[in-house]
């Protein structure tokens, strides 16, 4: 029976994944900028190789581009979310502005098969009255994040790594879809993580903290 035991564990979690009983807490993996023909294969590669899935903050003009890499997010277990269409300064937008950004990628997501996102991060993490108003008039809960990774600004992978090694549980850590580093990082990111018993979950829409996966 162990030898039974042992055979369905092996099969039942992706290298690098930590069995649910294994979690003393949950952190959300954030990516933003996605989705690309380019970059996007070789991170969803790495997060599968690593067992960890995460939240990927499309923007909506290129979720309409690329449907095939939104569906391979979903397909790869990654949870599919709103990152405006073009990635403006909001808070310099009028409301019907604000409104279409929001709007037209809830569209384009949903049209190349991401599902209807719940959850919205603002360009630049900024926001104002109006930007939470119009994302709550779609059912979205905004998420800006608790460490920022740097990887935008051309931190190394070590630096990702060890921004990463300062979540701790229900924290949600920024990072982008195209850095190369980032990509480096993915392994180390989950060996850390699992040394602490830390798993990589779900970002809450009612909470806006990362959660055990539903």
């Amino acid at each position: 029976m162990f030898v039974v035991a042992a055979l369905v564990a092996a099969l039942t979690f992706a290298p690098g994944a930590v069995p649910a009983a294994a979690c003393s807490g949950y952190v959300g993996l954030t990516f933003d900028d996605g989705p690309s023909a380019s970059n996007t294969p070789r991170l969803l590669t790495a997060l599968r190789q690593s067992g960890l899935r995460a939240t990927m903050f499309n923007q909506g003009q290129y979720a309409a581009a690329n449907p095939t890499q939104v569906r391979a997010q979903v397909s790869a277990g990654m949870w599919v979310a709103n990152h405006s269409y073009t990635h403006p300064h909001l808070t310099q937008l009028s409301q019907s502005q604000v409104d279409s950004e929001i709007s037209r990628t809830q569209q384009a997501v949903a049209n190349a098969g991401g599902g209807t996102p719940k959850l919205f991060r603002p360009p630049y993490g900024e926001t104002n009255a109006t930007v939470r108003s119009v994302a709550s008039r779609y059912g979205l809960t905004q998420i800006i994040w608790d460490v920022d990774s740097q990887d935008w600004n051309n931190a190394s992978t070590d630096a990702i790594v060890a921004a990463n090694a300062r979540l701790t549980n229900g924290q949600v850590i920024l990072m982008h879809d195209w850095p190369a580093n980032t990509v480096a990082a993915i392994p180390r990111i989950a060996q850390g993580l699992a040394a602490r018993g830390l798993c990589a979950g779900m970002i809450s829409p009612q909470t806006g903290r990362a959660v055990a996966p539903g």
